[in-house]
């Protein structure tokens, strides 16, 4: 008994052994499995994060510089309008309203974007001398100012046929209303250096400079001077010329603002398309018109933009409805000064600028690609060049 008990305890002492050694196996494979798939998993991630398997040479992974994405063109987005006053009717309004009322729809724009420029028809002054022999005469309240500047509005041409409305005092306290205001202006000066001078700025990298020139001037008392304030006129494109290669030479991006044409017609008149291509064959890269006060088309040429008239924006409401339409015409520029261009379309109600949506969007889109030369316009408002039209 003695013998058989003693053989029951050593069976049972091998089968716990077993069991024990059975436990180990299982164990270590175990351990081996997970060492593989770790040195598995840790290979596939030094393969993922370098783009290749680790080096066998030079530089371990952790060694090795980051990767880098590819670098990415730097923009600027200009954000332009039509003719701006706030004289008049307008200003009746606006006593009722807020000088804030004509901004209700664009100044999220205007603060988003990189630069507005706008046109300012109009002296901003509390005294001044009316000019004499004119159908129109414009006066508009400093008051208004601060509101243009928190809208976003950044520069304003001074370049046209209503900046003198009150006179030289009324330019000069122009000048000084816009100076305490932080906007820049163009197109005219307290001298003709000053007027015919480029703005320039920088923005994302990118300088630009900004100048203004009217053909639409009501005396040649009104041309600046070497000594005296005026307008930077454009008759005579020479000295215009001369301020643009300029401006050229020190900037990426040049933008003219120009005042020329004449009022209510559809299509450039010849002296347009005559300054507007010595502008861009000088080195303009953009060219924004006024004074038509309506809408006129689009032109490609060499490798700028024009755009001859961008209509009234900011106004009294004339009776004929081509005057209630208008544009935020946006530009989004490289500093190689490669511009992609998008119209956004509105109308005009007395003293501001309304967007227009879906089909009358769309109607006004097509409407002014109609009258532009080579342009399609498509449902995004992208301008872009189109092949020349087949004539027979």
């Amino acid at each position: 008994m003695y013998q058989s008990r003693t053989n029951r305890i050593k069976t049972e002492r091998r089968q716990a052994r077993r069991r024990r050694f059975t436990m180990l196996t299982v164990f270590l494979t175990m351990l081996i499995i997970t060492g593989v798939i770790y040195l598995f998993l840790s290979a596939d991630i030094v393969t993922n994060t370098t783009g290749s398997p680790p080096p066998t040479g030079g530089k371990s992974a952790q060694e090795q510089e980051p990767r880098r994405s590819a670098p990415v063109d730097e923009t600027v987005v200009l954000t332009f309008v039509g003719d701006v006053m706030m004289a008049g009717r307008v200003e009746t309004l606006l006593h009722e309203k807020g000088y804030s009322y004509p901004y209700t729809y664009v100044s999220d724009m205007f603060q988003q974007d990189d630069y507005t420029i706008a046109n300012l028809e109009t002296p901003v002054t509390r005294q001044g001398t009316p000019a004499a022999d004119k159908a129109y005469v414009y006066k508009s309240s400093p008051d208004a100012v601060p509101p243009l500047k928190e809208a976003g509005v950044d520069l304003v041409n001074l370049a046209n046929n209503h900046s003198l409305d009150q006179g030289e005092s009324g330019l000069l306290d122009t000048f000084q209303v816009l100076r305490e205001n932080g906007i820049e202006y163009v197109g005219a000066g307290v001298d003709e250096r000053r007027a015919y001078a480029p703005v320039y700025v920088e923005r994302n990298g990118i300088n630009m400079a900004f100048l203004g020139f009217s053909r639409v001037v009501p005396h040649v008392s009104w041309y600046a001077g070497k000594e005296k304030p005026g307008v930077a006129a454009s008759y005579d494109p020479k000295k215009a010329v001369a301020a643009i290669r300029l401006a050229e030479e020190n900037a990426d991006l040049v933008v003219v603002i120009a005042h020329w044409g004449e009022e209510k017609v559809d299509y450039p008149v010849d002296h347009q398309k005559t300054l507007a291509h010595a502008y861009i064959e000088a080195g303009a890269d953009l060219v924004i018109g006024g004074h038509p006060h309506v809408l006129q088309g689009f032109e490609r040429y060499q490798n700028g933009w024009i755009a001859y008239s961008l209509g009234n924006f900011i106004f009294t409401r004339s009776t004929q409805p081509k005057t209630w339409e208008t544009m935020i015409l946006q530009a989004e520029c490289t500093k190689e000064a490669a511009c992609e261009l998008t119209m956004l379309p509105y109308y005009t109600e007395l003293g501001r600028a309304v967007p227009l949506l879906e089909q009358d969007g769309a109607k006004l889109r097509g409407r002014v690609e109609s009258i532009s030369v080579n342009v399609r316009i498509d449902e995004n408002g992208r301008i872009q060049t189109a092949p020349a039209k087949q004539t027979e």
